[in-house]
């Protein structure tokens, strides 16, 4: 009923940037905590960060200063722009919506499919 489509992945050179961003569609009410998760080869998936709807934000450590997530509520998009990128933010990246349902008064935890991001030079 809900799909999360993200984009803006890829390969870029240690210090480079990127921006991700993921779109919600289907039948949405609202969306309550937007984030950004990533899994590194070998490792446990973490969350990156998140944004609840009244914007309030929170980070990683390791992200804080270099990384900054938004939202546009009238696009049901969630963004992280990724300045300064390591080679050790090399991941998949998912989104991950908490939506309420048209028509229903709970929410449902909906995940993107994943973008690639590679930190190489």
């Amino acid at each position: 009923q809900v799909q999360l489509v993200e984009s803006g992945g890829g390969l870029v050179q240690p210090g480079g940037s990127l921006r991700l961003s993921c779109a919600a569609s289907g039948n949405i009410f609202s969306i309550n905590t937007m984030g950004w998760y990533r899994q590194a080869p070998g490792k446990e998936r973490e969350r990156v960060a998140l944004i609840l709807r009244g914007g309030h934000t929170d980070y990683i450590d390791s992200v804080k200063g270099r990384f900054t997530i938004s939202r546009d509520d009238a696009k049901n998009t969630v963004y992280l722009q990724m300045n300064s990128l390591k080679p050790e933010d090399t991941a998949v990246y998912y989104c991950n919506n908490m939506v309420q349902l048209v028509g229903s008064s709970r929410y449902v935890e909906v995940w993107g499919q994943g973008t690639l991001v590679t930190v190489s030079s």
